[in-house]
């Protein structure tokens, strides 16, 4: 299994999506430029140019046509896939973390950060047909948690609004009232910053990834943690396969101490582990530096990552691969 590498960042990944076809990936850096590439060959299609802040996070609608973006500027913009051209953008008083859209792309859900005296708060965003119509308007604010959001995603059936952060517990918000309807156990939950989720294709089920060395796959209704996956280091990123039951975290140790280490050392790899039976199945190397964005494409056959080095790596599955038994 050769990667490809894609280079055309000039600063660390922060955040990798493919499309629905899962034939378009997309990438966000701290450089301040979006970019798609072609998902089979890694070649660059494009940029999004205009923002001027590191861009955490990303979503594609499912007809492929519209890119939603959150920014270190403190604003999301939404863009035209296909043009490049900025289609609108969402102000806010402080950095844009988190942004999902809904299931029929009708509304987006965004997160911002705690700034100077603001608290972090969740936005739900109606997402217009013609961008002509589109307002700033939010139809809904969420606040309560403390510290940073890392993500916000929507529940099954756009009932429900998944959250997690650096308080380390995961809630369940009601899209209609706004109301916490479920909160993660402090025992069984993380213990430290929740940096990454996922959910599974089906939306029944998601992955959280923990600075705490491990990830937990969760009931996406009940909230009820159904495994736990431990790892020897801070997991950034999250993802799992669509096709097996497999799960894959990357992390590596901060970035501040990787100088310090041998880049063996710094365990910058992609660890497989069976999601059922809770057990590591193989490794993927190559960054030098810790990962920081995980993406599965939506067929199964091949998955990306992106680390503090600035490249993607795109690794496309040898047909021993779909035949490991444990």
């Amino acid at each position: 299994m050769r990667p490809i590498l894609m280079k055309g960042h000039e600063r660390p990944l922060t955040y990798l999506k493919y499309n629905k076809d899962g034939d378009l990936l997309f990438s966000c850096a701290k450089d301040h430029t979006p970019t798609v590439w072609f998902a089979d060959n890694g070649e660059r299609l494009g940029t999004y140019r205009g923002h001027n802040g590191a861009v955490w996070c990303c979503d594609v609608s499912r007809d492929s046509m519209t890119l939603i973006t959150g920014s270190a500027d403190q604003t999301a913009k939404l863009w035209n896939v296909e043009t490049g051209a900025q289609l609108f953008t969402f102000n806010f008083d402080s950095p844009a973390r988190s942004v999902d859209f809904a299931v029929g792309d009708k509304l987006a859900v965004i997160t911002t950060d705690p700034f100077m005296e603001l608290n972090s708060a969740i936005h739900v965003k109606r997402i217009a047909r013609d961008p002509a119509d589109q307002s700033g308007e939010s139809v809904l604010i969420l606040k309560g948690p403390q510290g940073r959001i890392n993500r916000a995603v929507w529940g099954p059936l756009n009932r429900t609004i998944i959250s997690a952060g650096e308080d380390a517990i995961v809630r369940i918000w009601d899209t209609e009232t706004g109301k916490l309807l479920k909160e993660s156990d402090k025992e069984t939950g993380h213990k430290k910053t929740i940096t990454s989720l996922a959910k599974a294709a089906d939306g029944s089920h998601f992955l959280t990834g923990s600075l705490d060395k491990s990830a937990k796959l969760w009931d996406a209704r009940t909230l009820e943690l159904i495994k736990t996956y431990v790892t020897e280091r801070p997991v950034n990123a999250v993802t799992m396969s669509p096709l097996l039951d497999h799960v894959v975290l990357g992390g590596g140790q901060d970035a501040s101490a990787v100088t310090t280490t041998d880049h063996r050392a710094g365990k910058f790899e992609a660890k497989f582990f069976d999601k059922i039976l809770q057990e590591e199945i193989g490794g993927v190397k190559g960054h030098f530096g810790p990962i920081n964005a995980l993406a599965f494409n939506p067929d199964g056959k091949s998955f990306s990552s992106g680390g503090e080095d600035g490249y993607v790596r795109l690794h496309h599955f040898d047909p021993d691969y779909f035949n490991i038994k444990i």
